[in-house]
């Protein structure tokens, strides 16, 4: 007996499962962990975010997604300090020697020290949480799964034209939403069949632009909690606030392009 065609509804389900037992078996790895723990994580948050963006496409954003954003966070501790390195190191600042110095000297020994395997008891409460995440998922109804991935697909779309019409005014939680909402969006689209809908580059290139410019804020917060601020350190915040505006002056422009089309 043949098996009914799947419908693009029941498609993406079936993708987002995969997904789900994927990121399990990542997760399970992290407990004998035969490369870097840094760059194993990394995989496992990537991963994560796309399932988040497809959890929403089927309206389970305040469940589901919310599962797999709590695995993200109890792991950010390693990609985290990994991600300040990189950035401090694109920042290219050396003007104070000194100040140089010590901060990449207290960069280098959070990421060495957040380069450990986490204990099996946060594995298993991980895999706990994306085993609620599918439950929801595989609870859904059939008879409205179609509609269901329509509408999710349209909220989707609505809050990524809302969010990017906001950026005008660079608050910093503007630039923040914006890159969330491109991020759920296009983690969403890449459980869809191919042709459903076609990815737009500029919405990557923006998502890329905002994340630049929030590895930025992110050191920002870094350096004022270790008491690198402005009154220690002038030449350097001179240099951040410089970059950081550079960067959100062409994620306004970019954005602003996209909306007049």
């Amino acid at each position: 007996m043949e098996q009914p065609e799947s419908t693009p509804a029941t498609a993406a389900r079936e993708r987002l499962i995969e997904g789900c037992e994927t990121i399990s078996s990542l997760l399970q790895g992290l407990l004998d962990s035969k490369g870097r723990v840094t760059d194993e994580v990394h995989a496992i948050r990537k991963l994560g975010k796309s399932l988040r963006g497809g959890f929403s496409l089927f309206g389970l954003g305040k469940s589901s997604a919310r599962e797999i954003q709590a695995i993200g966070r109890l792991l950010s501790g390693p990609r985290d300090a990994v991600s300040r390195r990189n950035t401090w190191d694109k920042l290219a600042w050396e003007s104070d020697s000194l100040v140089a110095t010590t901060i990449v000297g207290l960069l280098d020994q959070q990421t060495h020290s957040a380069a450990r395997r986490p204990p099996a008891e946060a594995i298993a409460w991980c895999i706990e949480r994306v085993d609620h995440a599918r439950e929801a998922l595989v609870a859904l109804s059939e008879e409205t799964l179609e509609d269901t991935l329509s509408r999710g697909l349209r909220r989707l779309e609505k809050n990524v034209r809302k969010c990017s019409r906001r950026i005008h005014r660079r608050g910093s939680e503007d630039f923040h939403n914006t890159r969330k909402a491109l991020k759920a969006y296009l983690g969403a689209i890449g459980f869809l069949q191919s042709g459903d809908v076609t990815p737009d580059p500029k919405k990557t290139e923006l998502v890329e632009l905002l994340g630049d410019e929030n590895d930025l804020a992110t050191l920002s917060d870094w350096l004022i909690d270790h008491g690198f601020t402005d009154r220690f350190a002038p030449e350097l915040w001179k240099k951040l606030k410089k970059v950081r505006r550079e960067l959100q002056d062409q994620a306004v422009n970019d954005a602003r392009i996209r909306n007049s089309k």
